[in-house]
């Protein structure tokens, strides 16, 4: 059997990243959304939309079912927590 310079042989399968389950994500960024105590309003212009932008807060807390990272991070920031914590 010949083997090929710089491969590794280990017999094993690599490893599976873990992808956090997505509604579990957003479970824990509706409850950081409860404790929060803010309004919709509120939330929204912390993370940076006009004060009427209430109906775009409410879709990404409960009509979101895959959010993008970059929402997690602004909503995040807006109730200060480590992004972390939601994943």
């Amino acid at each position: 059997m010949t083997r090929r310079s710089g491969a590794r042989q280990t017999g094993a399968m690599p490893k599976k990243r873990s992808i956090p389950d997505t509604e579990a994500v957003m479970e824990k960024v509706r409850a950081a959304f409860a404790e929060s105590g803010f309004t919709l309003d509120e939330l929204g212009v912390r993370m940076g939309y006009e004060r009427s932008a209430r109906k775009s807060v409410w879709q990404f807390l409960y009509q979101s079912h895959d959010p993008r990272l970059s929402m997690l991070l602004r909503f995040a920031a807006a109730v200060d927590l480590n992004p972390k914590t939601l994943l």
